[in-house]
């Protein structure tokens, strides 16, 4: 009986364990499918633009928001910008805390329409890690990105003739986070 007992105890925390695990797994397995697929509007990072430049334009549109907890202004720079399909495109957005202390921020993002997200590269986002303002601190804040020639092939993202990047941004969970302002390229390089 002892025996028994012990053998139930052990498929039981087996079972237990794994599902742990497998909920553990799950946020990451999630993000990299949603990356790959452009699911939910999740755009792709890449290294680089693809170096083909196609004659095709679409107009690229910025959406800003900012959560009523976290005490910044945040806008981009210009609301809209044409970009020929390949071609890499460096974005501002202009971030400032308007507090009396140091906050840590956070931007989640989407792609919309959906079927245009997959084709949506983006190659160095501010978005990608926690920034810090310090007080009263006012910052810009790069997006450098492409639209893939591949979404010409699609017959889907073909007919997108725009394409919606949208970010939040939320107070970060660790305010003593190490995070760090994006660093800012000269205004004159891509695009």
């Amino acid at each position: 009986m002892e025996r028994r007992n012990a053998a139930v105890f052990a498929s039981c925390f087996a079972v237990v364990a794994g599902m742990a695990s497998m909920s553990y797994a799950a946020v990451p397995l999630y993000y990299m499918f949603c990356a790959s697929t452009g699911y939910g509007g999740t755009p792709a990072r890449a290294a680089a633009a693809p170096g083909v430049v196609g004659e095709r334009e679409i107009t690229v549109r910025f959406d800003t928001n900012v959560d009523p907890n976290l005490p910044w202004a945040f806008v981009p720079e210009q609301r809209a910008v044409k970009v020929r399909i390949g071609e890499d495109r460096l974005v501002f957005f202009r971030a400032e805390n308007r507090s009396d202390h140091a906050v840590v921020g956070h931007a989640s993002f989407n792609v919309q329409p959906e079927q245009a997200a997959r084709y949506f590269n983006k190659i160095q986002c501010f978005c990608f890690t926690e920034q810090r303002l310090e007080a009263g601190e006012s910052v810009e804040m790069p997006v450098s990105f492409f639209v893939s020639p591949a979404m010409l092939k699609d017959r889907a993202g073909n007919t997108v003739n725009e394409i919606t990047l949208s970010y939040t941004f939320y107070p970060a969970t660790n305010q003593k986070a190490g995070a760090k302002t994006a660093s800012v390229p000269a205004k004159g390089t891509g695009g």
